[in-house]
């Protein structure tokens, strides 16, 4: 079945004319050559190397066979991997999607600032039996740093300095920082990654790889369906090749308005949906364009959805839902535009990783962007920075006056917002200035729930009510994303992206601390200034946002907030 087989016209006919264009143009042959032209001529070709990645890794697997060899024989009983973005995301598709495996340590992946998350990764994970894996593209990230400094520290102090290094190995780019680190402080090894392929596209080189290992896959069937696939995408005709044509039917649709990307995902593997929300967002949402991902929001009737919406189903083959297949059928019996994807078994997310790349690559081909750059990434780290300079020069962060408050929430915004959402607002509570924030809600509009708060089950079921309780209302797309992780993922395309979201950041007292060692601020710091950098950038692109700040008591405080926006929905 093609992929445009269920696709309603006039879209089928507007990605059929962008496939004839495609052919005509030899843009596959073009793409494979790794032809800075296909996309806007810079310097795409520098970071292409991800095409060679499925050959790369079989070469590789007969050392990293050894290496896993070696981890189960020194009785490592847990593999706890520090990263953000690229660097973590993969790894925590594979620990979510397979699980421990027999004889083999257990994978957990750390990649929040949020001390809550931090101590509770300490609690759980036995260091004594634990190889702890850096992981940073560039070596200069900050959270994994910080990750990594006071890891060493526990380290230290549960098995002595003298053993300490030989619990930690470092997967980085050669010449980076953390390279120079790992080699000083004696770790027991370092992986090195390709400087051609960018972060969000290393699922299939030693970022994803050495994880996969550890932890105890079957690296040969690993490789062999990245293989197979690469192979597949390699086809000279779009109906030959699944990468090149979905593609095609995201770059033509989100061209068309219908861009936001909702991932139907079958729960066994339902975690690739936040490695595809990193990969398509920071990819696409650039120069005023993007293709808005919409990850865990929860099906519902068609009437529910805006005509901006292209579905995705990733239907695992071996472990399908009856409810998931009747909701699809539904959308497909309403006319709505669906692509469904077989995922034969749970190894073949591997196939998976490089199909939505190729994809990801011909989609930003279509739209006229480069899809390898993230522009707008950067901005909210120099934020963050000046925070925690002037943090470790004044000892605290500089202090903040709310707009409104009441006695379980504070809110913030800057002057454009905060006069627009005066003039809505129909008196000076909390509440009151929430349900304005709603009200600027439009058709093709999105809203991004940015959540600063511990990344927990009964968070995201918090989260989740408020924003069915919004999508059901409004019939707009709804985001929901946990900070600082999403900086690195669908923050670009919030920022770099069309001004078409409606942001609710939220943020929180936090109820435990944890010190960074080596500096004067402390995770909840680091946190905190992550936000309000965040926040600062949203406002300097002239977003419509407003952050919303809780007690200590979460729990509490995201139970009131969507009690709020419930009952403003059924108002």
């Amino acid at each position: 079945m093609s992929v445009f087989d269920q696709l309603p016209q006039p879209l089928r006919g507007d990605v059929e004319i962008a496939a004839a264009a495609w052919t005509s143009a030899d843009s596959t042959r073009r793409l494979w050559a790794r032809d800075a032209s296909l996309w806007t001529g810079a310097d795409e070709d520098r970071w292409l190397g991800w095409l060679s990645a499925p050959a790369d890794a079989a070469a590789a697997t007969p050392a990293l066979e050894a290496f896993a060899q070696h981890v189960r024989a020194d009785g490592f009983t847990d593999v706890l991997l520090l990263g953000m973005g690229g660097s973590s995301l993969c790894p925590e598709v594979l620990a979510e999607s397979f699980g421990p495996q027999a004889g083999s340590p257990r994978l957990h992946v750390l990649d929040s600032t949020d001390p809550a998350q931090v101590e509770s990764l300490d609690r759980r994970v036995p260091l004594a039996s634990t190889l702890v894996i850096v992981a940073s593209k560039s070596g200069s990230t900050l959270e994994p740093n910080i990750f990594s400094a006071y890891f060493f520290d526990r380290m230290v102090a549960t098995v002595g300095a003298a053993q300490a290094p030989r619990h930690f190995l470092a997967i980085t780019d050669p010449g980076s920082k953390l390279e120079a680190a790992a080699r000083r402080d004696g770790f027991r090894g370092i992986f090195s990654g390709a400087p051609s392929i960018g972060g969000r596209y290393s699922a299939l080189s030693p970022f994803g790889l050495v994880p996969a290992a550890a932890m105890g896959l079957d690296l040969a069937r690993w490789v062999e369906s990245a293989a197979t696939m690469a192979t597949r995408c390699a086809h000279a005709t779009v109906e030959g090749n699944p990468g090149v044509a979905l593609g095609l039917v995201m770059g033509t649709s989100a061209r068309l308005g219908v861009d936001k990307l909702t991932a139907i995902v079958s729960p066994r593997i339902y975690d690739l949906g936040a490695w595809l929300e990193q990969l398509v967002a920071e990819s696409t949402g650039k120069n005023g364009h993007a293709i808005i991902p919409v990850d865990r929001e929860p099906l519902a009737a068609p009437a529910a959805y805006g005509a901006d919406r292209l579905f995705v189903y990733l239907r695992l083959s071996t472990a399908p839902d009856d409810a998931q297949d009747a909701a699809v059928q539904a959308l497909v019996s309403a006319g709505r535009p669906v692509v469904r994807i077989d995922v034969p078994d749970v190894y073949g997310l591997a196939g998976e990783f490089f199909r939505w790349e190729i994809a990801t690559a011909v989609a930003g081909a279509v739209m006229g962007i480069n899809p390898f750059d993230q522009p707008d990434v950067e901005a909210s780290k120099i934020e963050t920075r000046t925070l925690t300079d002037d943090v470790e020069k004044t000892g605290h962060l500089p202090a903040e006056t709310p707009i409104v408050a009441d006695a379980t929430m504070r809110l913030f915004t800057d002057a454009f917002n905060a006069e627009l959402l005066s003039a809505l607002a129909d008196d000076a509570s909390p509440a009151a200035w929430i349900r304005a924030q709603l009200d600027r809600l439009k058709t093709g509009d999105y809203l991004a729930l940015l959540a600063y708060v511990p990344m927990t089950d009964s968070h995201e079921q918090a989260l989740t009510g408020m924003r069915v309780a919004v999508r059901d209302r409004r019939q707009v797309a709804t985001c929901v994303g946990f900070g600082p992780r999403f900086l690195h993922s669908t923050g670009q395309a919030y920022k770099g992206g069309p001004n078409t979201g409606v942001f609710l950041q939220i943020t929180c007292e936090d109820a435990v601390d944890l010190p960074v060692p080596g500096a004067r601020y402390s995770f909840g710091v680091v946190k905190a200034a992550q936000a309000r950098g965040d926040y600062q950038v949203l406002v300097d692109r002239q977003r419509r946002a407003l952050r919303v700040h809780l007690g200590s008591d979460v729990a509490a405080g995201l139970a009131g907030l969507e009690q709020i926006i419930v009952e403003a929905m059924r108002a």
